[in-house]
């Protein structure tokens, strides 16, 4: 039972966490390719919305694995449960870099990809939540 409250406050928690990203992302001003003052509008800003919460929950969730992969290596000092620390850690990694709110605060900006921009973030988010419920 304490398991299950525990899943449902991290779920909670990414889902705020998610909120605050969106809010976040609706105030940054996007810009596209190479050029300044190109901002984005209509379908790319929407995307880039989608990605910044979709990547913001994953950071969430990630370090959430992380932290309890660690806990089991630290306890039983198994190289699968090191190895599931290194794979949280690069997917962590990967979910920090691919926030577009991170990228624009670098200065960096969009290069327009559509879509295409926000699945891979749709599917980490799948495989990370999965990851959460299985080891709980």
């Amino acid at each position: 039972m304490k398991e299950k409250r525990t899943l449902i406050a991290i779920a909670a928690a990414a889902l705020v966490i998610g909120v605050i990203a969106y809010v976040l992302a609706s105030q940054s001003s996007f810009t596209m390719g190479r050029g300044m003052g190109q901002h984005m509008s209509g379908d790319y800003l929407i995307y880039y919305q989608v990605k910044a919460v979709l990547a913001s929950m994953n950071a969430f969730l990630l370090i959430s694995l992380l932290s309890m992969y660690w806990k089991v290596y630290s306890d039983t000092g198994l190289e699968f449960s090191l190895g599931l620390v290194i794979f949280s850690f690069a997917l962590l990694l990967y979910s920090l870099v691919s926030n577009p709110l991170l990228v624009s605060v670098a200065g960096f900006r969009a290069s327009g990809l559509g879509p295409f921009a926000m699945l891979p973030d749709l599917f980490t988010t799948i495989a990370s939540f999965t990851l959460l419920y299985i080891s709980r």
